[in-house]
Parts: structure tokens; C-alpha cells; sequence
């Protein structure tokens, strides 16, 4: 079964405890930004780079796996990887987690150009940002289990 949030399972389980509106998605992202902003960035942080570390040792979740090739991103020339590298790295160093972006609706070029752009952005927005494309991602994984 596919994890909806990466390596945060108290999110469903949360959910699962609530009366449902029989929206899952909804249900799933009222638990979410009702969250402390402690475990929302854990489960930002729970994420993994694009392109990094565990895309390379295989450590990646089959749905992270599956969403990264989609967008290319096991096949990157090595210039391609070193702008990937950088840009996570600076990313990380400005607000202290990884760049979420929903893979599946964009590409490459999209993902780095977006990367770039998102650097600039205080990290109060980015934090909604990465919340917001993780509900995207959610909601696609939901749509993938129907």
C-alpha cells in the first residue's frame, strides 16, 4: 500500500480518528495544517531531496521513486545532477528543509526553474508552499489508489 505522507503515518492515523466528511483528501489536510508547527515541519522534513542522496542509494519510497521518474529525474545528465545538488543544498541551507514540489505536475526544467524562483521567498511562505504541494502530492496519490 502506498504511503500518502512520506515516513508520517500519524497524519492518516489522525485523520482516521476524526469523523470523516467523506472527503479523504480534506479530512487528510485538516489534520494536516491543524498540526503544530513543530510536526508540520517534520513532515516537511520527512521528504526527500530531489534527485539526491537516497534517489542514488535506493532509499527512496516507491512512491517517491515512481514520482521522480515520471519527471525525469533518474535520468539526469551530470550537469543536469550538479544543478540539482546545488540548488538543493542552498535551499536547504536558507530555510532548513528540503524543496517540495509535486513532481507529477511539472518537469525538469519546470522543477529547477521553480527551485530558483522559490529561493527567494521568505521561509514563512515556503513553508505553506512545501504544505500545499504536499497536499498536491496526496491528492494524486489518493486518485492513484482509486
Amino acid at each position: 500500500m502506498t504511503a500518502l505522507f512520506e515516513h508520517s503515518p500519524w497524519v492518516e492515523a489522525r485523520a482516521d480518528a476524526l469523523p470523516s466528511t467523506g472527503d479523504r483528501h480534506a479530512d487528510l489536510m485538516a489534520v494536516m495544517y491543524a498540526a503544530t508547527a513543530e510536526e508540520q515541519l517534520a513532515l516537511i522534513r520527512a521528504h526527500p531531496e530531489l534527485a539526491g542522496k537516497a534517489a542514488i542509494d535506493r532509499t527512496l519510497t516507491d512512491a517517491s521513486t515512481a514520482e521522480q521518474a515520471s519527471a525525469g529525474l533518474d535520468r539526469l545528465t551530470p550537469l543536469e545532477y550538479a544543478e540539482f545538488h546545488r540548488l538543493n543544498a542552498l535551499y536547504r541551507d536558507r530555510f532548513g528543509f528540503p524543496f517540495i514540489i509535486c513532481v507529477r505536475l511539472t518537469d525538469k526544467a519546470g522543477i529547477l526553474a521553480a527551485m530558483e524562483r522559490r529561493l527567494a521567498n521568505d521561509r514563512e511562505a515556503e513553508v505553506a508552499t512545501a504544505l500545499e504541494q504536499i497536499g498536491e502530492i496526496v491528492r494524486l496519490r489518493l486518485e492513484d489508489m482509486t
